[in-house]
């Protein structure tokens, strides 16, 4: 089985000629289940996440002016979608999946969320298309529940995972690693345990040295118990808001590493499909469907 957090809520409409490719979140379930990569039966459809897991991480304030649709249109302008209920109930949905993901990887070793990977979603603001970190909330619902005693998030997603490296910034038993380009959006970083930033251009033999020399070098020195891995594909040279160079193959490469090491290491790790902005959907398509491919060649 590969546990796969799914709803239709996912694929939120958008104002034509939006830059966000909200399209992917229908596709890529259709090309899992027409490459017989998954199931029906691997499918499960996240309920909103409880206020009070959501709370434990984001202000009250913060949340409340979501749920309440009063936040203010500069706030608004900053995440990038225009603020109604049924967006903030997709955000609460995939926070869930990513929760209930996380204790079904418990049991098969790995789980998916379509969506989430919303990791510049800071304590009391959003940005960047993201406005509840999904796999923040999770990790703190681990801890919280003593599901997990120390949790490592690897970030690969072409953007630095600003926000998640403020929530934790306090937190030793939450390790954040972060591999993203250095002149890339956010243009202000904020300080994960540890942060690589990479020149514009970096092509697959440089990012994949790196991903091979720091993953089982964390994985040994840290010894989570746990794993979040933001599997972001905006680190492809086709990508149009991030500036590496790496092939759809060498991002494959790249997921072959991180998933491989958590099979060896036996640490559970949910992922979430994270960023992708290529003119062309298809290859967007492709390489998150890569991700599963892994995940299912390692685990199933």
């Amino acid at each position: 089985m590969l546990p796969i957090a799914f709803h239709p809520i996912y694929k939120h409409p958008l104002p034509e000629g939006h830059k966000f490719p909200m399209l992917k979140y229908e596709l890529l379930p259709q090309q899992l289940l027409l490459e017989g990569i998954a199931e029906e039966s691997d499918f499960f459809a996240p309920e909103p996440a409880e206020l009070q897991h959501v709370y434990a991480i984001h202000d009250k304030e913060y949340v409340n002016s979501l749920l309440n649709l009063t936040l203010d249109a500069k706030a608004q302008r900053k995440i990038g979608f225009p603020l109604s209920a049924e967006l903030i109930e997709r955000e609460l949905r995939i926070a869930q999946g990513t929760i209930s993901g996380c204790e079904k990887a418990f049991e098969t070793g790995v789980a998916f969320n379509i969506a989430g990977g919303t990791h510049h979603a800071f304590t009391n603001l959003g940005e960047g298309f993201c406005m509840l970190n999904d796999q923040a909330i999770a990790a703190n619902y681990l801890l919280d529940q003593k599901l997990a005693s120390k949790i490592l998030i690897i970030d690969l997603d072409v953007h630095q995972g600003n926000g998640t490296a403020e929530i934790f910034q306090n937190n030793s038993n939450v390790f954040t690693f972060s591999v993203h380009g250095q002149t890339n959006y956010p243009f202000k970083k904020e300080v994960s345990d540890l942060d690589i930033g990479l020149p514009n251009g970096t092509a697959d033999d440089e990012y994949l040295k790196i991903v091979k020399e720091y993953v089982p070098q964390l994985i040994n020195r840290e010894k989570p118990d746990f794993i979040f891995y933001l599997s972001g594909v905006d680190i492809l040279e086709s990508d149009k808001l991030g500036n590496l160079s790496v092939s759809v193959e060498g991002c494959k490469k790249r997921d072959e590493i991180v998933l491989s090491n958590c099979k060896k290491f036996q640490i559970p790790v949910q992922v979430s499909m994270g960023g992708g902005y290529s003119p062309e959907i298809k290859i967007i398509i492709a390489a998150h469907t890569n991700t599963y491919r892994v995940g299912a060649d390692l685990f199933s």
